[in-house]
């Protein structure tokens, strides 16, 4: 399966390992590879995660307290965010509404 990421999603992970490199050195690379990983299993078994709604799932990364939320479409999964998993759980839902999720479909 294809992954493809909504813009927002893309920006959010960039900004992480940004944020996690500025509080430790290489931090943010060891945040990007725990997402690979995450991101592999998800490709692996795309519906054995969490559902947040009919279409959406989200799988949690081990070491940090992070979520990716998908959802599969066809021949791709689409990432919709790598969110924290503090935040608002519904938080991704406006993200869906957009024009970004147009183009990625």
């Amino acid at each position: 399966m294809k992954l493809d990421f909504l813009a927002p999603a893309e920006a959010e992970f960039t900004d992480i390992i940004a944020y996690y490199n500025e509080q430790c050195e290489g931090l943010g690379f060891e945040f990007a590879s725990e997402v690979k990983k995450t991101l592999e299993r998800i490709v692996q078994f795309p519906e054995a995660w969490h559902n947040l709604s009919k279409r959406t799932r989200r799988c949690r990364t081990n070491r940090f307290p992070y979520g990716v939320i998908y959802q599969v479409r066809a021949e791709t999964i689409l990432i919709v965010a790598i969110m924290h998993i503090s935040r608002d759980p519904k938080a991704w839902k406006s993200r869906l509404n957009t024009e970004d999720i147009k183009k990625n479909c």
